[in-house]
């Protein structure tokens, strides 16, 4: 379909290809924060920020972020992602949020529109696991609640609070943004169901809460070639029953009307070795849900799933523990209307949807109202090379951004 938007697809690729240039070399789209691609990036995104007309900053928490001044000022819509990725990531990943919130600035300043109320972009520090080992920084801070104890986390002879400094921020000041009114992020969805259902926009209700849990599975070692089968204590064998017990919960409660997933992300055993029966073996499982009683539905079956299984193979199965817990985090169900009401004007097909990923957009829902929107991505793939999506549907996502900015500029 042919669209006449407000918003101009060539700028969003010159943005999204001139980033995807500065990269590791032979690792394709890889700028993880805190490097000095990442630097680089950052460099090239200030001056295309000054390009739009943007009073540009570092605040203390490392975000990037520039400031278009509205006519009365004192509160702020903002709009942003990130553009660090993950090793060997996409070009897509939190870029294309933004450049679209960067062409919301640009398509304003073609109409010779001022808002209201000041409009800020964001670039945020590190939402990817850093290599500090901890996400979402830049949010996190800007929400005011980072915690101080991440600032001595080291890396490659460096500690976040060094790592903060030399992106530009001050890292021992707490900075809780209360100006907000505001913030809206467009993502590529990273998953199928805008493709196969041939829609434009998914309006995001609520970005699902993630509990990780450890599970430890205590056997016996003994000899594989001398030990009757009827006699083991095979730590693997009892810790694949959990694994297929945890697939068949996770399918179960995902056919409710709430999105839930659940995943054995690290499995080991011990000791490892071909003919020796497995003594040990350690699971950890990432849960998520948009639902705070399906998480605890499935925290209380998984402990009776392990003690089923040690009655069925006498084989110890310590009680699961909950090693992280994030609750789900729903969008503000006004701003969830305006981007309805600004997708119906646009023509864009739109459907709710929760995001089983997390985004910045978790964090800065504690400080402001928020919500997000994601565009389709070609077979819902991401955090690999292959990851891409249609210029065209990042542009008609930014004239969705575009129509809402102003919805709120006059609403709130």
């Amino acid at each position: 379909m042919t669209r006449n938007l407000p918003t101009q697809a060539a700028r969003i690729a010159e943005d999204i290809s001139a980033l995807a240039e500065i990269t590791e070399p032979g690792r394709p789209y890889t700028r993880r924060a805190f490097t000095p691609m990442f630097l680089r990036g950052r460099e090239w995104l200030v001056r295309r920020f000054e390009q739009a007309g943007l009073e540009t900053r570092i605040d203390a928490s490392g975000n990037l972020i520039g400031r278009r001044r509205g006519s009365i000022g004192g509160k702020t819509i903002m709009l942003g992602s990130h553009t660090d990725t993950v090793p060997d990531g996409g070009r897509f990943d939190g870029i294309a949020g933004v450049s679209a919130a960067l062409e919301v600035a640009r398509a304003l300043n073609d109409q010779g529109i001022t808002l209201r109320h000041d409009l800020e972009i964001v670039d945020f520090l590190a939402e990817e696991v850093s290599i500090f080992g901890v996400s979402c920084v830049g949010s996190r801070g800007m929400a005011g609640v980072r915690p101080d104890a991440w600032l001595e986390r080291s890396a490659d002879e460096m500690t976040l609070r060094e790592g903060i400094a030399e992106v530009g921020g001050i890292p021992g000041k707490t900075e809780k943004r209360e100006d907000i009114a505001a913030f809206l992020e467009l993502h590529i969805e990273q998953g199928p169901v805008l493709e196969d259902g041939k829609l434009d926009i998914g309006v995001v209700t609520a970005i699902a809460g993630i509990t990780r849990i450890e599970i430890i599975v205590d056997g016996r070692a003994d000899h594989a070639g001398t030990t009757p089968m009827g006699s083991r204590q095979d730590a693997l064998t009892a810790a694949a029953r959990v694994v297929i017990g945890i697939e068949e919960l996770g399918t179960r409660l995902s056919r409710g009307q709430f999105h839930f997933a659940a995943t054995v992300g690290e499995f080991s055993i011990e000791p490892g070795a071909a003919n020796v029966v497995p003594s040990r073996a350690r699971l950890l499982v990432d849960a998520r849900a948009e639902r705070r009683a399906d998480m605890e539905t499935f925290v209380t079956e998984l402990a009776a799933l392990a003690a089923a299984v040690t009655a069925e193979t006498g084989v110890a199965i310590e009680p699961p523990v909950t090693i992280s817990d994030n609750l789900p985090t729903p969008c503000d169900e006004f701003v969830l209307n305006t981007l309805d009401a600004a997708a119906v004007a646009v023509g864009a097909r739109h459907r709710r949807m929760a995001s089983g990923a997390g985004h910045d957009t978790a964090w800065m829902a504690r400080i402001t109202r928020a919500a997000m929107i994601f565009i389709p991505c070609l077979g819902g793939r991401s955090h690999t090379p292959e990851e891409f999506a249609e210029t065209a549907d990042v542009a008609l996502g930014a004239a969705v951004l575009l129509e809402a900015v102003q919805r709120l500029d006059r609403g709130l």
